[in-house]
């Protein structure tokens, strides 16, 4: 049991599904058989998250990480912000909301720097909230590589063995455009080299999407590709990177479903993030409800480990404990995953 990795997992915005499905998560006993899982936040949340879904869960609150008892049945809880939940109804945004998101998203990182947990996993955020609070960040992307400290860094989602790391993500398409540059898409093809290699997976083959339709077309839709995009893949390709593109965006994907890539960069936010929520996500059409919410969300370069679910707050949903809890499982999975690796590393 020692040799398990310690997740510390976030339930975002308390206002939201977060805490349910981190309780429903936790329901799982294999869970424990994998790592040694704390929540951090407040523990009335906890308490609350556990009546809501009908079970007798226990809530174990602590003060220190060493106090844990990770066992099967009961729910540790690191606990920060004190409130009256009253205060924080199902489904609103609220600055208590937001600060208490924030607080606890701080405090599991300062555990994680300290050593004192392997990884952490991170539920959803509302951003609302957030900057409602006074925390003006576009997100968790934006918090971690602040407060550790981190330059280098990018958005990588996954579900199975379809991987997306993103040149840019939480910025108005017309920027996102100008964010098009030799150097930053080098370095996303660097970081997306060593994620893979840090799943187990050898010699992966990296594919960079194009920014414009069927990739310029010679320049004739754009120039991106030939000033910036295909610069950067040669000289990525100097450096040993077994690396193709720019593949047209448009079919680019389809193949990296198909097994032709280990990962693709894709040049901002919703050109990735839109097959993946194709593939990842599915709604019944006979309820007009999600049966299936899959995809995990990781942040490359940083320091610590950091794996998150792929969906957001659903406040609509929020409160009636009808919430799908397979992101989060594949979120702690991949904690896990990466967290064994890191492990392993240093022991080499």
């Amino acid at each position: 049991m020692n040799q398990l990795p310690i997740l510390g997992i976030t339930m975002g915005d308390v206002s939201g599904i977060g805490p349910e499905i981190a309780v429903k998560a936790l329901n799982h006993k294999e869970v424990y058989e994998t790592c040694r899982p704390l929540v951090v936040g407040n523990s009335d949340i906890v308490k609350r998250a556990v009546e809501l879904i009908g079970n007798d869960l226990k809530v174990h609150v602590i003060e220190h990480v060493v106090d844990a008892e990770f066992r099967y049945g009961t729910i540790d809880v690191y606990h920060r912000t004190d409130f009256n939940i009253e205060d924080v109804p199902y489904g609103q945004v609220s600055t208590l909301g937001g600060k208490a998101a924030f607080e606890a998203i701080e405090k599991v990182i300062e555990l994680a720097m300290e050593d004192k947990i392997d990884a952490t996993i991170t539920g959803p955020l509302n951003k609302e909230a957030l900057n409602k609070a006074g925390y003006h960040y576009n997100g968790h992307t934006e918090i971690y590589a602040e407060l550790t400290d981190t330059k280098r860094y990018s958005m990588m989602l996954a579900h199975e063995n379809f991987r997306v790391v993103h040149v840019s993500t939480h910025v108005s398409l017309r920027k996102a455009c100008d964010l098009v540059k030799k150097e930053r898409v080098r370095e996303v093809i660097e970081i997306a080299q060593n994620a893979c290699l840090s799943l187990g997976i050898n010699n992966p083959k990296i594919a960079v999407a194009g920014l414009n339709p069927h990739s310029g077309e010679g320049g004739l839709f754009g120039d991106e590709e030939i000033n910036e995009i295909i610069p950067a893949i040669e000289d990525a390709r100097s450096r040993g990177i077994n690396v193709e593109g720019p593949v047209p965006p448009d079919t680019v994907f389809s193949k990296a479903i198909g097994g032709q890539y280990d990962i693709v960069v894709a040049m901002y936010h919703d050109q990735g993030h839109i097959p993946m929520k194709v593939v990842g996500f599915q709604m019944d059409q006979s309820t007009g409800s999600w049966k299936a919410v899959n995809g995990v969300n990781i942040t490359l370069g940083l320091p610590i480990i950091r794996s998150s679910v792929d969906h957001g707050t659903a406040f609509d949903q929020a409160g009636k404990g009808t919430a799908s809890e397979e992101s989060l499982l594949n979120a702690i999975s991949y904690g896990i995953d990466l967290a064994k690796a890191r492990l392993n590393k240093k022991k080499s």
